[in-house]
């Protein structure tokens, strides 16, 4: 007999005088489980991840800032460390320490570093794609350049206006075609949550354009590899073997934790948790029961 699909319940909570939107999957009284989502993705992303953990953990699955059903903000440079404080504080205010967490791509490096800040706050990690760093993690050029091509790109993003489609259908052809693997049904679902309607009756997605420019200065990856270095709790590491995110010459970064494995799964790029659920399902029952 096929198990009933759950609703979750959406709440809200503060960050920064933010007004934050997040998912609570109930059962309580089970372990928490927080799943972090992308760089302009949104909660609803972890959808059939949740479904199938729902019953063994208390699931929370929060929107960062500028993204999904969370408020924008004005005169943020959404920076890697404004996102950890908003974790933070949801993990505070809902006192769900110590936890499980699943995080992708953006959502997984800033999980790394609330983690490395704070190792005793975590259990168990799965982290997909996310040991990269934001483009100011990597920048070489000089302080003045970085400024000046920070200043004059948020001055152009200032210009530009949220991308408009006639209609859901146009808004669910396009998020099918960045992504080859999502099944129709899924490409829809993360549209409809992914998307408003405007008052024209166009749609547009739901994250603030201004996410495409990121501070010039943050926590450095030097940095973020001391903090991978102290944690302490298990982590997997999970990459797509056709995603772009491989493509990038890095260090091995299971060298910098002390206790973390990686693992490369087939036909299936940024997205895993998309692309190869029912593999990534099985990959995360079996490391949490460890």
């Amino acid at each position: 007999m096929e198990k009933a699909k759950a609703s979750p319940t959406s709440h809200s909570y503060y960050s920064q005088r933010l007004r934050l939107h997040y998912l609570d999957w109930g059962n309580p009284d089970a372990p928490p489980l927080l799943l972090v989502h992308g760089n302009r993705d949104h909660c609803h992303n972890w959808d059939w991840v949740a479904q199938e953990l729902r019953d063994e953990y208390h699931i929370i699955a929060p929107d960062f800032r500028g993204h999904g059903d969370s408020q924008w903000v004005n005169g943020s440079a959404y920076s890697s460390s404004e996102y950890i404080y908003d974790l933070a504080q949801l993990i505070h205010q809902q006192n769900l320490a110590p936890l499980h967490i699943i995080a992708h791509s953006l959502g997984g490096g800033v999980a790394l570093r609330y983690a490395g800040i704070y190792p005793e706050h975590i259990k168990k990690m799965v982290v997909i794609e996310g040991t990269g760093a934001p483009p100011s993690a990597y920048n070489p050029d000089p302080p003045h350049i970085r400024m000046r091509n920070w200043i004059e790109s948020t001055r152009k993003m200032s210009g530009r206006l949220p991308k408009r489609y006639e209609s859901l259908d146009d808004a669910f052809n396009r998020m099918h075609d960045e992504n080859k693997h999502l099944r129709m049904d899924q490409a829809k679902h993360l549209t409809i949550h992914g998307s408003n309607q405007n008052e024209d009756g166009s749609y547009s997605w739901k994250f603030d354009n201004y996410t495409h420019v990121m501070a010039p200065f943050d926590i450095t990856i030097e940095q973020s590899r001391e903090l991978w270095g102290r944690i302490e709790a298990p982590v997997l590491l999970v990459s797509g073997k056709e995603s772009w995110f491989g493509q990038i010459k890095r260090p091995d970064p299971t060298k910098v934790f002390q206790n973390a494995r990686h693992v490369t799964v087939d036909d299936a790029g940024h997205w895993v948790q998309h692309d190869q659920l029912d593999k990534f399902l099985t990959l995360t029952k079996d490391f949490f029961a460890e």
